[in-house]
C-alpha cells in the first residue's frame, strides 16, 4: 500500500489543552478524521479503517465511542465476525 505523509501545524496550546503529546494527538486525529469521513459517507468502513490505522472490525467497534453507528450491512458483518 502506497501512502503519503501530510504535515499539520498544531499549536502548542492545543496539545497542552488536550493534555497529550504529538504522537497520541496524531493517532486521535487520524481516527477522528476517519470516523467523520465514514459518517459523511465519503469513505467506506474499510478505507476509513485504513486511514485510522486499525483493522476494519476494530474501527467499527470504535464508532460507538463517537456516537456514530455502522450501516446495517456492516452491523451484520460485524455480528458474523464476533459470533
Amino acid at each position: 500500500m502506497t501512502t503519503r505523509q501530510i504535515t499539520l501545524d498544531i499549536p502548542d496550546k492545543v496539545l497542552l489543552a488536550e493534555k497529550t503529546d504529538e504522537a497520541s494527538f496524531a493517532r486521535e486525529l487520524r481516527l477522528l478524521a476517519a470516523v467523520k469521513l465514514y459518517e459523511l459517507g465519503r469513505l467506506s468502513s474499510g478505507r476509513a479503517a485504513e486511514l485510522a490505522g486499525m483493522p476494519r472490525v476494530e474501527f467499527l467497534l470504535a464508532l460507538g465511542r463517537y456516537k456514530v453507528f455502522p450501516f446495517q450491512a456492516e452491523l451484520n458483518d460485524l455480528e458474523q465476525h464476533h459470533a
